[in-house]
């Protein structure tokens, strides 16, 4: 089979397609026949050797995609060789056939096409925990979502509206403002600036009674920690899920008392640890989509062998939707 390999840590192009032997059908596993692969800046960490990879090379990245069932292991219930499925976290994606363990197969329902199911598992799963575990999104809530032009703000921004939130979105261009906003945000804030006390004074009341300030801040910025402290109200929350910008500076335990804020931390692997966590979640997501409360842009295509080029446009940060290598 067709897979796109690496054998020395580098940029883009050390990415190069060769045919290497095809994955055995392990115990507990069914071999996939992928139709569409999702690229994450995961992909890219794992590339310049900043991330653990197990073996040896040639590596092969990838851990999310969709495609055909080819063949189940014995004693695999529930999956049959011809069904179309999905999957989140499962190594070795890059290629045209993968070996994936059966309880991180996802069924797809009729109407989720493989483009949509590999553009929104990763990043929709990561925003279902967000929106309804890491803090409880409830009706009337004011939101603030860090990179809310990227692949899960713009989901996260969604989940929270439909959950009846008001949401302010930050980041870092006019352009990705512009995408927030059509994603589903109430408003968008630009990077830069004193941006915190603007949040503060876009939700003060007007006669002064309310305090002003959201009842959580999504941080994935990692950098924007503080400020993501003071934009939120007395007893608000904090979720710190990502370091995009830098790594967050130290937090003194006090300030959490003297504000009675919360600060949690967020991790997709800490919520979807069972079979049953992930397909109720994915249904979720796939129900939202189908009844038109969550929206996709559409996902740019590479073919396989241009994986390089797709490595180039995810870390010029100028792509808006998800990135898909096609085999």
């Amino acid at each position: 089979m067709k897979a796109l390999v690496f054998r020395a840590f580098g940029g883009p192009e050390v990415l190069a397609v060769e045919e290497i032997a095809e994955p055995a059908l392990a115990p507990g596993t069914a071999v996939v026949r992928m139709k569409a692969i999702g690229l994450n800046y995961a992909d890219v960490y794992r590339r310049q050797g900043n991330y653990h990879l197990v073996g040896e090379p040639p590596y092969i990245l990838g851990y999310e995609g969709a495609g055909v069932v080819e063949a189940v292991a014995p004693g695999v219930a529930g999956i049959r060789p011809g069904d179309r499925v999905g999957f989140a976290d499962a190594p070795r994606a890059n290629a045209e056939l993968v070996g994936v363990p059966a309880d991180r197969l996802i069924p797809l329902p009729d109407g989720i096409g493989f483009d949509t199911a590999a553009a929104v598992l990763l990043q929709g799963l990561t925003a279902h925990y967000l929106a309804n575990d890491s803090y409880a999104v409830r009706p009337g809530d004011r939101i603030l979502v860090h990179a809310a032009a990227g692949g899960v703000g713009q989901l996260l921004a969604q989940l929270c509206k439909a959950k009846s939130a008001y949401v302010i979105g930050l980041t870092s261009s006019e352009a990705k403002r512009e995408t927030a906003l059509a994603a589903g945000a109430d408003e968008a804030l630009l990077y830069g600036g004193d941006w915190a006390a603007e949040v503060l004074r876009r939700t003060a009341s007007p006669g002064g009674s309310g305090e002003a300030g959201v009842d959580a801040a999504y941080d994935s910025v990692g950098a924007t920690l503080m400020d993501s402290f003071r934009a939120v109200r007395t007893r608000g929350t904090v979720v710190f899920f990502g370091m995009a910008g830098g790594d967050p500076p130290l937090v003194d335990p006090r300030m959490l008392m003297d504000t009675s804020k919360t600060l949690t931390g967020g991790d997709l692997w800490n919520h979807v640890t069972t079979a049953a966590d992930r397909i109720r979640r994915a249904e979720s997501l796939f129900g939202d989509l189908l009844a038109g409360r969550l929206k996709l842009a559409a996902p740019t295509r590479f073919p396989l062998a241009e994986g390089a080029a797709a490595h180039r446009l995810i870390e010029s940060r100028a792509s808006t939707g998800k990135i898909l290598l096609v085999p």
